[in-house]
């Protein structure tokens, strides 16, 4: 029998990955789309709203983790809204560049001036 706190882990996974499924959805439908309509885009939020309503939104605590629940909330919040698709389109396409941004910027370290660490040795 799985422990509380295995199945609690287990269910925040899914949960991440419905969120990312559901992010990755929508940037791909901005990408590759090339007549972008209103009409459209709230079709393939409601398609996508399918698989994450299925699931149970837990609490998260990374702070990327975090920004994308809010990404993900921005874009579900811009179904129905007057605002142009285009300027829709460069509003989460940006938000989602940064995320992106983030994510790179703690994966990746650029030692800056690797030269003169070694300047001390001659």
């Amino acid at each position: 029998m799985a422990s509380n706190k295995v199945v609690e882990n287990s269910q925040r996974l899914r949960y991440i990955r419905a969120l990312e499924r559901f992010h990755k959805s929508i940037v791909s439908y901005f990408l590759n789309t090339p007549e972008l309509t209103i009409k459209g885009y709230n079709k393939k939020i409601d398609s996508a709203l399918k698989l994450l309503n299925r699931i149970e939104e837990l609490p998260l605590y990374k702070g990327e983790l975090q920004d994308l629940q809010k990404l993900v909330k921005k874009m579900i919040e811009y179904k129905d809204s007057e605002k142009n698709v285009d300027d829709i389109k460069e509003d989460l396409l940006y938000r989602s560049n940064q995320l992106d941004k983030s994510k790179n910027a703690r994966r990746y370290k650029k030692d800056k001036h690797t030269n003169s660490k070694f300047d001390d040795w001659d």
